[in-house]
């Protein structure tokens, strides 16, 4: 199983003002809230942890089925670009890439090198962002399979979880867009 997320550095400073009161003490322990002041880089912190949590809550919910929100229930531990993260019973190991462009960050229950292929984004209508990432996870798996695309299917649960299905068995995979940039990976 695999949980990913990506975030386009340049639509975050953009479109979310992190410094604003309350911010954040809504997202992230005092703990992460002292590792963001104490960074070089309190912005790319930010949007790092945040896409850590990110990474790990796809991952949860593939294992748990549901939909919620408390951020701040996933509490990061962070060394350079790797992580580990905490939630109720749960945990698992996150991976994170920074350029200067993007963050990407890849949840797994065991160590493993992350995977994820990032795609830059022609459009920025969010519909079509997401049908172009499911194209090219979909082009590569049955590329990389070597199966007809006719037996291969990205399929959403009842809680929008996607799965890749193949001729009706189900690979775990996760699906990450922002900005220009989308990404995905395939347990």
């Amino acid at each position: 199983m695999v949980g990913n997320d990506i975030v386009d550095i340049a639509q975050a400073k953009k479109d979310s003002n992190w410094q604003r009161p309350r911010f954040l003490d809504k997202l992230f322990t005092l703990k992460e809230q002292q590792t963001i002041h104490a960074s070089d880089n309190p912005c790319i912190m930010v949007w790092q942890l945040w896409s850590m949590k990110e990474a790990a809550y796809k991952l949860y919910t593939q294992i748990n089925p549901s939909r919620f929100y408390n951020p701040k229930g996933f509490a990061c531990e962070i060394d350079n670009k790797k992580g580990f993260i905490r939630f109720k019973n749960f945990n698992c190991y996150v991976e994170t890439k920074i350029t200067s462009d993007y963050i990407i960050s890849e949840a797994r229950l065991e160590i493993k090198s992350m995977t994820s292929k990032v795609t830059i984004l022609e459009s920025s209508e969010p519909k079509l962002q997401s049908k172009t990432i499911r194209e090219e996870a979909l082009k590569v798996a049955i590329k990389c399979l070597n199966i007809s695309d006719e037996n291969a299917i990205i399929a959403n649960s009842d809680f929008n979880i996607p799965t890749l299905e193949i001729d009706s068995e189900v690979t775990p995979i996760s699906l990450t867009h922002h900005g220009n940039y989308g990404a995905f990976a395939i347990a």
